[in-house]
């Protein structure tokens, strides 16, 4: 159960803040099997997906934003017939699986009851109605437990195939080596020797990108005492030991290149990528959990739309 658990995934809305269905004329638009479908509902539906769409940028002319009328009334329709399935299976869960589920939620967002109400407010819910979105996502958990996950195996032979296709998926961390040149710059310097810093550093820049020695160049223009020595050598680091302005530029460094200036709170920076150095892959017992919780899931979801597809295929629809 506890893997099943970690899969739900409770929303605070359902419906775009700002939006109102007060001028929808309500209309049926589909019926599954004696069941209504309104038009109201595929307009809330609609908001819903219109969020998805927002969320991951997808152009004006994206066929996902086409098609939004013709997706909420299959999820709808898909929707309503897991619901008559729980119906007819006589899948029922408790007051106290609900309290816990809500629990977790408010655990996980670091909100207190009154944060959480408050939410679903600014969202136009009440706290029953989610209580009662809640039971429905819980019914259908236990569903999908029921009629398709329990069904489903992952071997040993295939979570390795996985393994070894997807090796650099379970490495450590890959590491950078690399050089650094300094220009101290702070908002307390007088106007011309901001300028002076700014000229030395686009001087020093078409140096190093024209192929002069980084570390020479280092050694005599940089700010950093340290690289008087090593001629601004910063070592090896991983991602999440530099500044995110080196990290930004780093990542689509070649070995080899010079950056741009980089502007920093403390001044400008210019780096050299000396090398990058890819992560050991994690042995595979240590990722084999990792990988049968993947394959699980994607043969889980597989499975769902076949079961649902086939649910389709013995049920009465009617599209108005």
């Amino acid at each position: 159960m506890n893997r099943l658990l970690a899969a739900l995934i409770i929303t605070l809305s359902l419906a775009a803040p700002g939006v109102s269905f007060a001028a929808v004329v309500d209309r049926i638009v589909a019926v599954v099997n004696d069941e209504l479908i309104t038009s109201y509902a595929v307009e809330k539906e609609k908001a819903t997906l219109l969020k998805e769409v927002e969320r991951q940028q997808l152009p004006p002319d994206d066929p996902a934003r086409a098609k939004l009328d013709e997706t909420a009334l299959n999820r709808l329709i898909d929707r309503k017939l897991v619901e008559q399935k729980v119906r007819e299976l006589d899948i029922r869960v408790s007051e106290e699986e609900i309290r816990q589920a809500i629990e977790d939620v408010k655990r996980q967002n670091k909100l207190s009851q009154e944060a959480l109400v408050a939410a679903l407010a600014n969202q136009g819910l009440s706290f029953d109605q989610y209580k009662a979105q809640i039971r429905e996502q819980l019914e259908r958990l236990r569903l999908v437990s029921q009629e398709v996950r329990a069904k489903i195996q992952v071997g040993e032979r295939e979570m390795r195939e996985y393994y070894e296709a997807n090796r650099t998926k379970f490495g450590a961390e890959e590491s950078f080596r690399a050089r650094n040149i300094f220009f101290r710059l702070d908002d307390k310097m007088p106007a011309d020797a901001v300028k002076k810093v700014m000229t030395t550093a686009m001087t020093v820049l078409y140096e190093a990108k024209g192929g002069k020695d980084f570390a020479d160049l280092a050694r005599q223009y940089s700010d950093d005492p340290a690289a008087k020595k090593n001629g601004g050598d910063l070592g090896t680091f991983r991602k999440e030991d530099i500044l995110p302005e080196f990290e930004e530029n780093l990542t689509r460094m070649k070995p080899g290149e010079v950056s741009d200036l980089i502007n920093t709170p403390t001044g400008l920076h210019i780096l050299k990528l000396e090398a990058r150095i890819p992560g050991t892959p994690k042995p595979f017992e240590q990722v084999k959990a990792e990988i049968e919780d993947i394959l699980y899931r994607k043969k889980s979801e597989d499975r769902f739309n076949q079961w649902v597809a086939d649910l389709r295929k013995g049920a009465a629809i009617e599209i108005k």
